[in-house]
């Protein structure tokens, strides 16, 4: 039995947090894909900023970009797109198979776009238009600036996989947003069984912000809470989300064959060392969700994961706790809109650093 393929049967699907070319052809995305049921693939500027920034795979078409004299920008957006094309095309039997239901391959739109909301629009119709794949999914943040664009791209037909959200706040945003574009795309026309969309909730990051602020108060009551609110956060975002696809809110669209927004598990290797390596997999298996997982949590998960319907469990559990860390004085919002802001600074950070070594490789080639 493999856990991961077993993943499936709990109607959780397992995505894969990461690209690079090389995977692409020297068939480690095709075993993944055959013998371990992976069905999707997400990247963001930090995965290609590793894959393009940290290895030879890239060099061959960055020379021929720049003997054609493309800036680095462009540079940039052609070897990423070469990628995601690659990806789709070897995703289009799971989508195929699951009749649009997975089989994605997502790309983000740049991270300095995060606070510009018609920039964001913008970008994600040329990147989906450039791709030109039915199972592409554009990445747009869950920002204040990133809510109208949601909306405006479902409302166009486009697939979003929509990230770094931390909170409830973010998720009900988002899944208001997709209900919204979904309304908007029927009232114009528009075809609402087609379009698929993500909510990607951050999982780790938040036990690391929120361990820490328990750890200061030096108290036994918040030691026991340490590792458990991740978790509980989680865990009420997806009763939320069952009461909002599964009641009134969603309920007309439903009848149109619309899909509901999945969430996806992101952000769930384990940060902190002392914590279970799977922890953030095994607590959070259940129906209608995704989680995408970097290379190390995958053969953790294939090696040592738990199965069993976990998410839906232990839900006045994960409330209380959610309780007990407010009446410690502990601002799970607060920290949570730090998260963000952090996380589109950090995506920023790795863009940037992207693009400094595009334009260092691309100085060792000769312009035409």
């Amino acid at each position: 039995m493999n856990p991961l393929v077993e993943l499936h049967v709990y109607g959780q699907s397992f995505w894969y947090d990461n690209i690079r070319r090389k995977y692409l052809y020297d068939e480690t995305i095709q075993t993944l894909i055959d013998s371990d049921g992976l069905r999707g693939m997400t990247s963001n500027p930090s995965i290609f900023e590793q894959a393009i920034g940290k290895n030879e795979d890239y060099d061959e078409q960055i020379g021929t970009l720049v003997a054609a004299n493309a800036t680095t920008q462009q540079i940039y957006e052609s070897l990423v797109i070469v990628d995601i094309k690659k990806a789709c095309d070897m995703f289009v039997e799971v989508f195929s198979a699951s009749r649009g239901v997975d089989g994605y391959v997502s790309l983000e739109v740049s991270p300095g776009l995060a606070r510009d909301t018609d920039g964001t629009i913008a970008e994600a119709r040329r990147l989906f238009k450039a791709v030109h794949r039915p199972n592409v999914m554009i990445k747009v943040p869950a920002t204040p600036a990133g809510i109208p664009a949601i909306r405006t791209l479902i409302g166009e037909g486009l697939n979003i996989n929509v990230t770094l959200m931390f909170s409830m706040a973010h998720y009900e945003a988002v899944a208001q947003a997709y209900i919204d574009g979904l309304t908007d795309l029927a009232a114009a026309g528009g075809d609402v069984t087609k379009v698929a969309s993500v909510a990607s909730f951050f999982v780790s990051r938040v036990d690391s912000a929120v361990d820490k602020a328990l750890a200061d108060l030096n108290d036994p009551a918040a030691a026991a809470l340490q590792g458990k609110i991740a978790i509980a956060n989680s865990k009420v975002t997806y009763a939320r989300f069952k009461e909002i696809f599964h009641g009134a809110p969603f309920a007309a669209l439903k009848a149109q064959g619309a899909r509901p927004q999945r969430v996806l598990w992101a952000s769930t290797s384990t940060k902190n060392p002392d914590y279970p390596d799977t922890m953030y997999i095994d607590a959070l298996i259940g129906p209608e969700t995704v989680n995408t997982m970097p290379p190390q949590t995958v053969d953790a998960f294939r090696d040592h994961g738990k199965l069993g319907c976990t998410l839906p469990k232990d839900l006045d559990q994960a409330r209380e706790q959610l309780a007990q860390l407010a009446n410690l004085g502990v601002d799970l919002s607060a920290i949570t809109e730090q998260l963000q802001r952090d996380g589109v600074d950090s995506f920023a950070a790795a863009f940037d650093s992207l693009l400094e070594a595009i334009a260092i490789k691309a100085g060792t080639f000769e312009r035409s």
